[in-house]
């Protein structure tokens, strides 16, 4: 059991974002089930405010419980969000959509490899947008 905590400690970080990853994931699969199945709104408008509340849990989760980023202005607050927003769409279009299309369209990859190749780009690049920009430790 020492050894296991040793070996979270060391990489808290790393294990922590996978973990609520992977949680993000779930809240984005239960608000599209509950918004399109229960609610009977358009899919595609379904998965919008899917992508949007999953998005907003992992601002929140990355914020407290992986970078434990502290903000002390309403202003800071809201920049950091924003910025979390925009990398994440930034993520999307070019990571997820963009190399999935180049992927499957141009280079003929099967679309369940490019899915696993793009998913794990979005997840390394959302990382490292958020370790060196968005959550990056401010000198005091």
């Amino acid at each position: 059991m020492k050894k296991i905590k040793e070996i979270y400690f060391k990489y808290k970080e790393i294990i922590n974002y996978l973990i609520f990853g992977g949680l993000t994931t779930v809240v984005n699969f239960i608000t599209y089930f509950i918004v399109a199945r229960v609610l009977h709104i358009d899919e595609v408008l379904s998965n919008g405010i899917s992508w949007f509340t999953s998005v907003l849990f992992a601002y929140i989760t990355n914020k407290i419980f992986v970078f434990e980023s502290k903000t002390s202005t309403k202003k800071e607050f809201f920049k950091e969000m924003a910025s979390f927003f925009l990398a994440r769409i930034a993520s999307g279009i070019f990571c997820d959509v963009g190399t999935f299309a180049v992927m499957v369209k141009v280079f003929g990859i099967n679309d369940i490899i490019a899915k696993v190749v793009t998913q794990v780009m979005v997840v390394i690049v959302n990382y490292i947008f958020s370790k060196v920009i968005i959550f990056r430790k401010k000198e005091k």
